[in-house]
């Protein structure tokens, strides 16, 4: 039954209820993200996933501890096993699906060869968007193998997808609602293979395409026997510009038209991106879904969580491919974030007292001034932003405290060894 809610900005058709599925690197950013209402996360064990040369994957002993929290906070864990899979690595893959099985929801697969040793170890698995599946009778091939569920195809239009949820209610679709997109979009990209030796597909992209690139328009003739020969090459000229990046994708301004084509999972990309990325980009979509369901979307709140998401780190944004192909706006001017905060590192946390909720500093990089609004990473802690409303030290107030020096102040819950940062406000 639709829905119309007053000042609602959007009409929703269909109001089940989508999984907010977010990133994880390493611990802080999955606690971040279950402390910002994450449904789901996904992360990788370090090697067989699309992520394998960036450092942000844990360990297969970290696989309990990770099962525990997400448990107690009812959301779901499923490790990434989608890169290509070679012949003598068959062995290798299959101890890693018998050894996490107890401990994941799902695996995220992308390679026949995995979905064989899934069907063979009785592990429930999803299909990556790597292999590209664009239409629902591929979708009902890949559920009729065993799929509980398919991400789609980053090319795939809203209404493709609406239409493919449609025709193949049987299995789940996810998709991607924010973050970084690749040239290729759904992958298969050679470009760093052929430019560095390191394959896209197996997790070790060195990103060329993010690069500045100095594009001219180069003339040629034929030769009497039919031979290109270069004339010019002074004809057109473009200064160095980063014509191959793909900008970022965001969704929160047609959330209800997400939720309304019948997705069931909302996919935040970024497992290479720090914790307050991924804190601020799950709340953001919480948040959004929430007030979706509840009749209260409206264009000033899509527009007020579009803004918090750009303090963190991101390029220009855009709607991707989901209304339309190629995308008229899908390349990005800039080479950099353009987030509106940055954080400067501080220091790190020496001394928690519970009793009196206090944390020592050691201040060892940026200064600690009263008035500062600061955040406090950690494996633990996750990541808590507040302002310093006093410092002490010993007996002694104290507006500031610089490099080499130490302060306590008041702060929530926090562990010996988080890291503490400066939240610099650009523009």
């Amino acid at each position: 039954m639709s829905r119309r809610g007053r000042g609602v900005y959007g009409i929703i058709c269909v109001m089940r209820k989508p999984e907010i599925l977010s990133p994880a690197g390493d611990f802080t950013c999955l606690q971040a993200a279950l402390d910002a209402g994450a449904d789901a996360v996904y992360f990788g064990l370090g090697t067989f996933n699309m992520r394998a040369r960036s450092g942000v994957n844990f360990r297969e002993e970290d696989l309990p501890e990770i099962a525990r929290r997400c448990r107690e906070r009812g959301a779901k864990a499923y490790l990434a096993l989608n890169a290509i899979m070679f012949e003598d690595e068959t062995g290798a893959v299959e101890r890693t699906i018998i050894a996490a099985k107890p401990f994941v929801d799902a695996f995220i697969v992308s390679d026949w060869g995995v979905i064989s040793l899934c069907r063979r170890h009785g592990a429930v698995f999803h299909v990556s968007t790597q292999m590209s599946t664009s239409n629902s009778g591929a979708v009902r091939f890949l559920a009729s193998q065993g799929a509980a569920r398919v991400v789609l195809a980053r090319e795939c239009t809203l209404s493709e997808v609406s239409r493919i949820a449609a025709a193949v209610p049987s299995v789940e679709i996810e998709c991607f609602v924010h973050g970084a997109q690749c040239v290729a979009e759904s992958g298969r990209c050679f470009m760093s293979h052929d430019a560095f030796g390191k394959s896209a597909c197996r997790g070790e992209c060195n990103q060329p395409c993010r690069r500045r690139f100095l594009v001219k328009a180069v003339d040629f003739f034929e030769d009497d026997a039919g031979n290109p020969v270069h004339e010019s090459d002074t004809a057109f000229i473009v200064e160095p510009h980063t014509v191959m990046s793909a900008r970022d994708l965001c969704s929160l301004g047609f959330i209800d038209r997400l939720i309304a084509a019948g997705i069931a999972s909302f996919k935040i990309e970024g497992r290479a991106r720090n914790a307050d990325y991924v804190r601020t980009v799950t709340a953001a979509y919480r948040r959004a879904v929430d007030a979706v369901l509840a009749g209260e979307y409206t264009e000033k709140l899509a527009k007020t969580l579009v803004e918090s998401v750009k303090t963190v780190f991101h390029r220009e944004f855009s709607k991707g491919l989901y209304f339309g192909r190629p995308g008229a706006d899908q390349f990005t001017d800039s080479e950099n974030s353009l987030a509106t905060t940055v954080k400067r590192h501080i220091g790190i946390v020496a001394d928690y007292f519970i009793k009196a909720g206090i944390a020592q500093v050691k201040v060892q990089d940026h200064e600690l001034a009263v008035g500062d609004t600061v955040q406090i990473h950690g494996p633990t802690t996750g990541v808590v932003e507040l302002k310093v409303e006093g410092l002490r030290r010993d007996d002694e107030v104290l507006e500031r405290a610089g490099r080499g020096t130490w302060a306590t102040l008041k702060t929530p819950r926090c562990r010996v060894g988080d890291k503490v940062f400066y939240i610099e406000r650009r523009g």
